[in-house]
């Protein structure tokens, strides 16, 4: 059985690592640590969490976990959002030319980062554009958190039926997936850490990957981790 590290951006990532992805995992032999918070800074010796905006902070995180966990079979991994991704991230002025590919953008920053990391065992993802794609996957799960909302429901569901995938919802300050459910919900906003992730799980892995497929793709690297066939 393999092992793996996950850093999440934000508790929402945390939580929907924890109460969905490691199960999933472990059915295909890759054991996961509890879900680390990614750091954001490091102040008087102490590292701060979440966040995800200051790439210094979140290599070498990562790279102090490299460090002490020098098996071949311990891997590690992240989710954060490409959704405003710092401009100190490597790659990100090659990566800007293309922002009109986001697949394309994403991978190239993806692979940017495993080349500044240098160990195989390293595998970078970014989310396009952040968790809250994801929830556009099957946007009458929403709600079961909130009552009479067939006008916002149907407002929702009309984006993610005018695009190919709830991955290519861009990612402006206010047309972005999270800034998209506030604008129906306002509520989301305090209540994104819980309902997020609840929600994410009611929508279920095999509409996310069949809908999303960068994550799938992704999820199916980590799966791979453990050499088990279904």
């Amino acid at each position: 059985m393999s092992r793996l590290y996950l850093f999440a951006e934000g508790q929402t990532e945390q939580t929907f690592a924890d109460t969905v992805l490691m199960q999933h995992l472990a059915n295909h032999g890759v054991y996961m640590h509890n879900p680390v918070l990614i750091a954001h800074g490091r102040k008087k010796g102490k590292v701060h969490r979440g966040g995800g905006r200051s790439f210094v902070a979140m290599q070498n995180d990562i790279i102090r976990f490299l460090k002490q966990e020098s098996g071949v079979d311990v891997f590690f991994t992240t989710m954060i959002d490409l959704y405003a991704l710092h401009n100190s991230f490597p790659g990100a002025e090659e990566a800007e030319k293309i922002r009109h590919l986001p697949y394309e953008r994403v991978q190239m920053l993806e692979e940017e980062w495993a080349k500044a990391t240098g160990d195989h065992r390293f595998i970078p993802f970014i989310q396009l554009h952040e968790f809250e794609a994801y929830l556009f996957a099957n946007v009458p799960e929403l709600s079961f958190f909130y009552d009479d909302a067939e006008t916002e429901i149907a407002a929702l569901q009309a984006v993610a039926d005018g695009v190919e995938t709830p991955e290519l919802i861009n990612d402006g300050q206010q047309t972005a997936p999270s800034k998209r459910i506030i604008t129906q919900f306002p509520d989301y906003k305090d209540a994104k850490m819980t309902v997020g992730p609840q929600a994410a799980e009611l929508v279920g892995l095999p509409a996310i990957r069949s809908k999303c497929p960068h994550f799938d793709g992704w999820l199916k690297r980590l799966e791979g981790l453990g050499g088990n066939e279904e």
